[in-house]
């Protein structure tokens, strides 16, 4: 589906000295939806807007804290899974809308659980896309577990820690970076975002590591998915059994993917 070019686009400042890239698209009195981006630490994209009709959708996007074009990009302080809850709130408010829905795949798919279960009087239902529950169990899978798909590619990663770390890279990698220095931030970076490519595409698949404008980007991305990670995404374990508790009744449709090795479809 071709996707259609945002009709607006504007900042808006949610204090703490955070200012979000907002977008809109579709149609302007169509049935609202709310897309929230994957990460943490990633950004909107176009093609996250193809799955709506934009004769019938009025599409919203923005990225989130420390993200994409908002600002700072890359900042951490102020950046909580709470703050993002209330920024989406924020942006409904902003812009008059009375309901949505909400759409979101993997860390947008845990946003879209924890805004509904905290605004459900705001939603009018939740698409969930390759669910992330942000479960210590989901990340050994994603860091240690799923070595055995591309073991080359997984060596080079563990090979940056220490050995006692190699076997617990889901521990050890998001403090590492945190505390790492800008040149070691950068090999942490593109070796996790390798790892994270052949999980995504296949162990043979071609990746070329970010240099310039990209190899900074990439840095603030996984600085950025470090300091969630490293604080169990700012979460209560079990969190989202209370969240499917305050949602019930909400029309949901849940879709994941059979080959998902990011998000397993155990979660």
């Amino acid at each position: 589906m071709i996707t259609s070019p945002p009709r607006s686009a504007f900042p808006l400042d949610v204090g703490d000295g955070h200012r979000l890239h907002v977008e809109q698209s579709g149609a302007p009195d169509g049935l609202p939806v709310i897309c929230l981006h994957g990460g943490p630490g990633s950004r909107m994209a176009a093609a996250h807007r193809q799955f709506f009709d934009a004769t019938r959708y009025h599409i919203i996007q923005f990225d989130q804290r420390g993200c994409g074009r908002s600002t700072p990009r890359g900042g951490l302080a102020h950046n909580t899974t709470a703050h993002l809850v209330a920024d989406i709130e924020r942006i409904r408010q902003h812009l008059g809308i009375d309901r949505w829905l909400v759409f979101g795949g993997s860390w947008g798919a845990t946003l879209a659980m924890a805004y509904a279960a905290a605004h459900r009087s705001a939603c009018l239902g939740a698409i969930l896309r390759g669910v992330f529950l942000a479960s210590a169990d989901e990340l050994s899978r994603f860091f240690d577990d799923s070595h055995q798909h591309a073991p080359a590619i997984h060596a080079r990663l563990a090979a940056l820690a220490p050995p006692g770390a190699r076997s617990k890279l889901a521990n050890w990698l998001p403090a590492a970076l945190l505390a790492a220095s800008p040149n070691d931030q950068a090999t942490l970076s593109v070796a996790w975002m390798a790892w994270e490519n052949a999980l995504d595409n296949g162990a043979t698949a071609h990746f070329t590591p970010p240099t310039g404008d990209a190899l900074a980007a990439a840095i603030d991305k996984y600085r950025v998915q470090a300091h969630y990670l490293h604080h169990n995404c700012f979460v209560q374990n079990g969190w989202w059994r209370d969240a499917a508790t305050a949602m019930a009744g909400l029309p949901m449709a849940i879709v994941h993917g059979t080959q998902d090795r990011i998000c397993h479809p155990d979660n």
